[in-house]
Order: C-alpha cells, then sequence, then structure tokens
C-alpha cells in the first residue's frame, strides 16, 4: 500500500480497537512506514566511530546501519554520522551519503580541495563502488545487469520509482554470490547514483532487499535491519591521484 493510501486509510479509519481484521493489520503497516518516513522511530546506534583511514585530505569511515548520514529535518534528527565526526574532525566536509539503513564505507573530505576532488569523481563516475545485499527469493540467471531510469515518487516521497518516461538513467550490475534457501547473496555494482537505486532495482528484478523498510513487504520486511552494506569505495586521491581502495567488511 502507498504511502498516500495509508494516510487516507489513517484518515477514514482513526485508531483502531479491539479485534484486528486484515484490513487494520494492513493499515498498522501503513502507519509504521509513515513514522518512518517521518523520523518518527529514530534510534540510532550507540556506536563508537569506526575510522577505516584519515590522513591530511580523506577521513573514511563504516557507517553503521540505522545512522543518518547527515542531519534531518527536526531537533529528532540532529544525531548523525558527520556530526558525530565533527569532534574529533572538526573540518570534516560532506561528500556523498549511504541511506540511513544501509552500512558500510563513507569518505568525507577535510579540505575544501579534496571536497571538490572527490565530488567531480563522483560526478564523473570515476568512483568504485561495490555492495553486499541479501534478497529475498533465489534469482534465475547468475548475474545481471539492470538498466532502468528512476525518479521521485512525489506523491510517496521519499520513495523512488521506475520511469521510463521522466526517469533518469540508473544502472546496476548484480552477480550472485550465494544461494541459501528462499534469499540470495549478491554482489550488486552500481554504475550510476541514484537515490534508493539498488533498493528500487532489485525490487524491479522481483528480489526485494531483505529488512527494506520501504520496497520489502511481509516476510522480506521482517528483518533486524536492511541487508544492504558497501562493502568497497575505490578512488583516486585528491593529493597526486593515486589509486585507493577501502573496504568495510559486511556484518551479515
Amino acid at each position: 500500500m502507498s504511502v498516500r493510501r495509508c494516510r487516507r486509510w489513517r484518515r477514514a479509519h482513526g485508531p483502531a480497537r479491539g479485534r484486528v481484521s486484515p484490513s487494520t493489520l494492513a493499515g498498522f503497516a501503513c502507519a509504521r512506514q509513515l513514522a518512518y518516513a517521518a523520523g518518527m522511530d529514530y534510534a540510532p546506534p550507540d556506536t563508537p566511530l569506526a575510522v577505516l583511514h584519515a590522513d591530511h585530505e580523506l577521513l573514511v569511515v563504516d557507517k553503521p546501519a540505522g545512522l543518518l548520514s547527515v542531519p534531518g529535518k527536526g531537533a529528532h534528527l540532529a544525531d548523525c554520522l558527520i556530526e558525530r565526526l565533527r569532534g574529533p574532525f572538526p573540518e570534516v566536509l560532506l561528500v556523498h551519503r549511504l541511506d540511513r539503513d544501509t552500512s558500510g564505507v563513507m569518505v568525507f573530505a577535510l579540505t575544501p580541495h579534496a571536497q571538490r576532488h572527490l565530488g567531480l569523481q563522483f560526478e564523473k563516475r570515476r568512483i568504485g563502488k561495490r555492495y553486499v545485499a541479501r534478497v529475498a527469493g533465489t534469482p534465475a540467471e547468475d548475474a545481471g545487469r539492470i538498466e532502468l531510469p528512476l525518479i521521485v515518487d512525489w506523491p510517496n516521497r521519499p520513495l523512488q520509482k521506475v520511469c521510463h518516461d521522466t526517469g533518469r538513467a540508473a544502472v546496476t550490475d548484480w552477480k550472485v554470490l550465494r544461494r541459501d534457501g528462499d534469499e540470495t547473496r549478491m554482489q550488486l555494482t552500481p554504475l550510476t547514483g541514484r537515490s534508493h537505486q539498488l533498493r528500487v532495482h532489485m525490487l524491479a528484478l522481483g528480489h526485494p532487499i531483505l529488512g527494506d523498510p520501504f520496497y520489502a513487504t511481509g516476510a522480506a520486511r521482517d528483518h533486524p535491519r536492511m541487508m544492504l552494506h558497501a562493502e568497497t569505495l575505490q578512488l583516486r586521491h585528491p593529493d597526486g591521484g593515486r589509486t585507493q581502495r577501502f573496504r568495510a567488511p559486511c556484518p551479515f
């Protein structure tokens, strides 16, 4: 059910009392999705910073799942990775983001020069990114490429959707690492960097990422976290241009 339909349901039905019907259960699921989108259930993990690399230009960290990359709207969404980094690294500058429930490698700049240099690498798609995901079901093929344009689903934002008319080009390579019963461990390589790209592409493939609070449903959604992890990031160092590759081991 879409967020817009959820709002209609809540206006029509209000809080449930007594016996719980299937439609009421659907409404509860909608309410959870709305609460998530608004950050009402935001409970960031109280874990120490995991610094993978730091020098005079770069700061590379392993972001935990459940922590925003940058502040959201409202005081209850102020706690985030970049604010936690400002204590030991007051000069830290944002370069890119990971979704709240995605864990893994993030790079920050420590100088304006590094921020510009890294920003251009992301813009020109010269950054190498590789993710690990656990998805629902088992793909028939062992590998493939998804080329589906994406656009924000405005009535249900921040959700994204496939749109062949006005969507922006989005490309993801995928590879099966291991099939395990009714789920599959996959390696995902985004060749573009659209919002929720891997999540929507896996949904379009018919294998949503386990634990995804927006795009998974039923048993696939019922996991302690979203099973998506940014495992490696490869870039050219802003000082000298040497290639460097950083890795954060997958926690699931």
